[in-house]
């Protein structure tokens, strides 16, 4: 089992919290602000910076970890980093793409990227 803090399409009521529906949920958390939040189009990244960043931790066993591996194409696109949160250290997913030309989502919320 391991920790996994989601901050984009996999937090509830997101196209691929799917993949999260039978994992237990502990809650949402702000991260310390250690990242900027990217808009990629139809799903955010995180990389290093100095913004906090909302997300869910879950309890994942390794079918699921493989699964959402594989959905953020880790190692190409992603690849795994550690935070400690209040739950104990979880993975989270550190975009690794090209940056040029992205936008960093100022709230720190992917659901609040189009609010003014």
């Amino acid at each position: 089992m391991a920790l996994v803090w989601v901050y984009g399409t996999l937090r509830r009521g997101e196209g691929n919290h799917g993949l999260l529906a039978d994992c237990a949920y502990l809650g949402q958390w702000w991260s310390p602000p250690c990242f900027y939040l990217l808009d990629l189009g139809e799903y955010p990244g995180v990389i290093s910076g100095q913004q906090a960043v909302l997300g869910e931790i879950y309890v994942v066993d390794e079918p699921t970890l493989n699964q959402l591996d594989r959905l953020e194409e880790v190692p190409d696109e992603y690849d795994h980093g550690r935070l400690r949160t209040p739950w104990g250290e979880a993975l989270y997913y550190h975009y690794r793409g090209p940056t040029r030309g992205l936008a960093a989502i100022a709230s720190g919320d992917w659901r609040a990227r189009y609010v003014c």
